[in-house]
């Protein structure tokens, strides 16, 4: 099977003051199309900086990013910028969800942002909320929802656009153990049904036995994959 995201001695350094912090050093990382993968590790282990670089979202100090064949050194921002809009989906920890529109306006923002037209974004918006069973409280602003029917709009709307990647950071950190679960079974579920990539970062170990893989990182590297 095709790698859908590669990483190759993908480093990243920041200089603070006169010291050298290395947040991550020397990643060589592969997933595949359909994989739920887990970055697992303590808090201040680098997953976050890790997800960043491998989503164009940072700019590697050493080595480089593929994304379904692109290298992402040799492109601009505007063709990073581009691509993460066709191609992969985000789910925060906070949700991320504009407090002023309504679940239905949340998840449909990002094809607005395709410039797709209106039939079609119906079609795909109701969709993906249908698949987060979160219908019915689709004329529902954030804060008239719980923390879990927040995190299900915001997973909603990373995969309304079809991606082939998504990239989930501490998603369940907001949650209780019970919606906890069902966000990493809904991850499972997506990436089983649709081949996209699944690349989560948890600091719970309950849900590791979900994923595909699970991928230890430590100090900024990983020590077991």
């Amino acid at each position: 099977m095709k790698d859908c995201i590669k990483s190759v001695n993908l480093t990243k350094l920041y200089v603070v003051g006169e010291e050298r912090v290395e947040a991550v050093s020397n990643i060589n990382l592969s997933v595949n199309k359909g994989e739920f993968v887990s970055i697992y590790g303590r808090s201040g282990s680098g997953k976050t900086t890790l997800l960043n670089l491998l989503a164009g979202l940072e700019i590697p100090s050493d080595g480089f990013v593929e994304i379904n064949g692109s290298n992402l050194n040799n492109m601009n921002d505007k063709e990073i910028s581009s691509l993460r809009k066709k191609e992969i989906g985000f789910v925060f920890q906070t949700f991320s969800l504009l407090p002023l529109l309504t679940a239905y306006e949340n998840v449909e923002l990002p094809l607005r942002i395709l410039e797709m037209d209106e039939q079609e974004r119906k079609e795909k918006t109701l969709h993906a909320l249908r698949s987060v069973d979160i219908e019915k409280r689709s004329s529902h602003r954030p804060y008239e929802l719980s923390g879990g029917e927040q995190q299900r709009v915001s997973i909603a709307r990373a995969i309304v656009h079809n991606p082939s990647i998504i990239f989930a950071d501490e998603p369940t950190a907001e949650l209780d153990s019970k919606n906890a679960n069902n966000v990493f079974e809904m991850f499972r579920n997506f990436a089983n049904e649709t081949d996209t990539a699944i690349i989560c970062s948890t600091h719970d170990t309950t849900l590791l036995n979900t994923t595909d893989r699970v991928i230890q990182l430590r100090d900024g590297q990983i020590t077991e994959d």
